[in-house]
């Protein structure tokens, strides 16, 4: 046990990791080091920041707090602290359930940790020394004039990329999501604060940024009273030192379309859309709350195809959802096979308590058969995937270096997004007609040729 070090632990998406980043930052200002993720936790706390989305990251979620529990039991750690969604949404049963628990904090009321954590450190606070917030605002608590700006936070990812995170929350209400019911309504982070996170961040040597929200084709409706995405893209492309910038989360419903101009005029926004469909079939986009018909969300996916020539898709689906027929699912499967998605991920229906489907319609499809769906998909996708990415065999890409291996350095397009899509694979020592052999930088940019495909990789050369 190491005082005065804490074990930050992150689970589900990106847009919990840019919380657990903020909160790194305040701690650290607090005196504290903090260490993310560690593969053998050391500190004296921990503070685990949890997912609650669908059954299989709240059970992870569950065993990880479990883990530390133990350790606590066995005077391996002082302190446990537990945070995000899934203490949002069962804030009341949990401390019964896990009494090693020092305290429970929300996803949006954990600037409590920093008080608790601070509070051994700032002995004499000042007189403006301030932990109250709006529930969807990005403070986290410290004294004020060492807080720096809201936004700033301790990355966690390679410093030459960061996720953005420029909204909270999602009103679309779909049936089998319990989103809403954790995060509330959806809001907006203003426009000239999401500016300034990317300028500074530029400062700290970001040059891609992921942006992601739960849905980015509402931002700016709270706010301004119509969509703002497109001008906010726009002011950010022309940020200098930004290379690279990509759409995580959009929505078919009420698409934004003046996005696509923007995403077509500059070269630095990535032809990269990441949209989630969920299904194709009239009777499931219905008993999904989608509020749109397969023939409607087909027109979206035409457009976006029409207006950003070459432009990378990628999508997600669910399947196994109350109602889905075999007629349903074989329609999904046609679907998939036509509309040629160059990057698509599969989920299984998970029955949440709170959503309307949990509430309204029986959970009928064994998971044995949910499994098999998600596995028939994928195997569908795979094959595409194989195919398009032959395709770019012998052309030329621009390539973001991401880390080195023994005998390759990796990289992506910008067609892929860290962690999630392809890598292309550099040998180490090939060589290059003008330069010889070269070593490779990671977070830089380098024009490479494609050599060779497989089904989810490239491999290439300078």
């Amino acid at each position: 046990m190491r005082k005065g070090e804490i074990d930050i632990i992150t689970l589900g998406c990106s847009k919990n990791l840019v919380d657990a980043e903020r909160l790194m930052r305040q701690l650290e200002l607090a005196g504290y080091k903090c260490v993310h993720d560690a593969a053998e936790p050391r500190g004296e706390i921990a503070i685990i920041n949890t997912c609650g989305f669908i059954g299989d990251a709240k059970e992870e979620s569950i065993n990880i707090i479990l883990q530390f529990a133990e350790r606590k039991n066995q005077k391996k750690l002082r302190k446990l602290y537990v945070m995000g969604c899934l203490s949002q949404r069962y804030r009341e049963e949990l401390p019964i359930e896990i009494p090693e628990v020092d305290k429970w904090f929300g996803k949006f009321d954990y600037l409590g940790i920093v008080e608790e954590c601070a509070s051994a450190q700032f002995r004499e606070r000042p007189a403006n020394y301030s932990l109250s917030a709006p529930h969807n605002a990005s403070v986290i608590g410290a004294p004020a004039e060492v807080r720096g700006k809201d936004y700033e936070r301790k990355l966690t990812t390679p410093k030459h990329y960061a996720y953005l995170k420029i909204a909270e929350g999602c009103n679309r209400y779909c049936s089998y999501c319990a989103i809403p019911l954790i995060t509330g309504k959806f809001t907006s982070r203003p426009m000239e604060e999401i500016l300034e996170e990317v300028r500074w961040l530029v400062g700290k040597g970001t040059k891609e940024f992921n942006v992601i929200a739960q849905d980015l084709s509402s931002y700016g409706l709270d706010l301004y009273g119509e969509h703002r995405l497109a001008h906010l893209v726009d002011k950010m492309a022309q940020i200098e030192g930004v290379e690279w910038i990509r759409l995580h989360y959009t929505y078919p419903t009420d698409f934004p379309y003046d996005l696509l101009p923007v995403m077509a005029k500059h070269k630095n926004v990535c032809k990269y859309m990441d949209i989630a469909l969920q299904h194709c079939s009239d009777n499931m986009l219905k008993k999904m709350h989608r509020h749109i018909t397969r023939e409607e969300q087909d027109a979206v996916i035409a457009r976006i195809r029409r207006e950003v020539p070459g432009i990378c898709i990628r999508t997600t689906l669910l399947v196994g959802h109350p109602g889905e027929t075999e007629e349903d699912f074989n329609e999904l499967c046609e679907w998939v096979k036509k509309m040629r998605f160059e990057r698509l991920g599969a989920f299984a229906y998970s029955e949440e308590e709170g959503t309307f489907a949990a509430k309204h319609y029986q959970d009928d499809i064994p998971q044995e058969e949910k499994e098999r769906r998600v596995d028939t998909l994928m195997a569908i996708q795979q094959s595409i995937s194989s195919e398009l990415l032959s395709q770019m065999v012998g052309t030329t890409q621009r390539v973001v270096i991401d880390r080195e291996e023994e005998e390759f350095y990796l990289g992506r397009t910008q067609y892929d997004s860290p962690e999630v899509d392809c890598e292309v694979l550099i040998e180490k020592g090939t060589r290059n007609k003008e330069q010889g052999v070269k070593t490779l930088k990671i977070g830089e940019y380098y024009d490479v040729t494609i050599i060779k495909s497989e089904d989810f990789d490239l491999y290439a050369q300078l």
